[in-house]
């Protein structure tokens, strides 16, 4: 792939009347490092680090594109929102993009382009695009014809994703400007099989076309996203938790129990490391110490429980670890810039005001 710390408290302070937090603190007290099988039902999230990113970003595809193309060719794509996916099927393309290097597409090869400006695809650099529209068989469709079809020599396949416009920064921040995953490598294996799935879709007329394509789509999406947290130099937020390694596990924890008051000597026994060593290491890869990505991962999803009045505030304080209404309002203003009540106001207002 080419690419205010929360006060601990005592075992004690853990325990609560209704028996799922009796018994999830009778395990901790037995053994503090355990993660139990039965889940809190107040907490936020699913424990499942990429569905919980994935359920505030909440996305969907829209119009599938396909470029056959004879050489020479060059098509111009205007900026598009949020991300695109694309694989070459057949043949080699370049892909140019503003501020980036000229990147040569081999047959197979994956891609994923972050809040993409202006770019193209060419058989060379230097031939003269023209922009996709001219080219479309259709006004309203997503298929493209360059040349002569019987000379055509190449086929790219593309689907874009459209995000939450309130959260989508959670994606954005976390990825390169392009994520390539090449034929050869073994960590993207399972793309080869999705994407011959994925064009059958998009050249067949079948009932369920839309539905096939959008749950294709997030598939590919998920498994470049998993080959990307997996070779990246750079930090990756939240995408550390999909590395199998101790920085990966500790992330993995506080995403299944957004409400526990974790430590960080809980966090480092986790990733059986020292603390230390566990601190510097997890900055190194997420890009922020261990309790402030969870107390901004708590903002987070308290945010999207206001922004959709899913809860009342006292409950989603409890919900994100905060033993008061007040506590939770403290730390949501100083993160977030304004208290809770008045952050579910002005989202109430803006959804009428649609």
């Amino acid at each position: 792939m080419i690419t205010l710390k929360d006060p601990p408290t005592s075992p004690a302070s853990m325990v609560a009347t209704d028996p799922a937090r009796s018994q999830l603190s009778a395990a901790r007290r037995e053994n503090p490092m355990a993660l139990p099988e039965t889940r809190v039902r107040s907490i936020i999230g699913s424990g499942d680090p990429i569905a919980d990113v994935l359920r505030l970003l909440r996305p969907y595809a829209v119009l599938p594109a396909r470029v056959h193309a004879a050489t020479p060719w060059a098509v111009r794509f205007d900026p598009q929102p949020h991300v695109r996916l694309g694989v070459v099927l057949d043949g080699e393309c370049w892909l140019c993009i503003e501020g980036c290097q000229p990147v040569l597409l081999n047959e197979g090869d994956f891609f994923l382009l972050n809040d993409p400006p202006t770019y193209t695809l060419s058989s060379a650099p230097d031939v003269t695009p023209r922009a996709a529209f001219v080219y479309l068989k259709e006004p309203d469709g997503g298929e493209l014809r360059i040349g002569d079809e019987a000379d055509e020599d190449t086929y790219v396949c593309s689907i874009d994703f459209m995000f939450e416009e309130a959260n989508a920064s959670m994606l954005f921040d976390v990825l390169p400007p392009v994520v390539l995953v090449r034929a050869g490598d073994p960590r993207g294996a399972m793309l080869k099989h999705l994407s011959a799935l994925t064009v059958a879709e998009m050249e067949s007329a079948d009932v369920g076309r839309s539905l096939a394509l959008e749950h294709l789509a997030q598939l590919i999406l998920v498994h470049l996203l998993r080959v990307h947290a997996d070779g990246s130099e750079r930090p990756v937020g939240w995408l550390g938790a999909l590395v199998d390694d101790g920085i990966g596990a500790a992330l993995r924890a506080m995403h299944a129990d957004v409400s526990r008051r974790w430590t960080l000597d809980e966090l480092a026994a986790i990733s059986h490391t020292s603390r230390s060593a566990f601190a510097a290491s997890f900055k190194a890869k997420v890009g922020t110490a261990p309790l402030t990505y969870l107390i901004g991962w708590r903002m987070s999803l308290a945010r999207d429980a206001l922004r959709n009045d899913t809860r009342s505030i006292s409950e989603l304080a409890e919900a994100v670890g905060y033993e008061s209404e007040s506590a939770f309002s403290t730390a949501f203003r100083r993160v977030v810039g304004s208290s809770p009540r008045m952050f579910r106001g002005q989202a109430r207002e803006q959804a009428l005001a649609r």
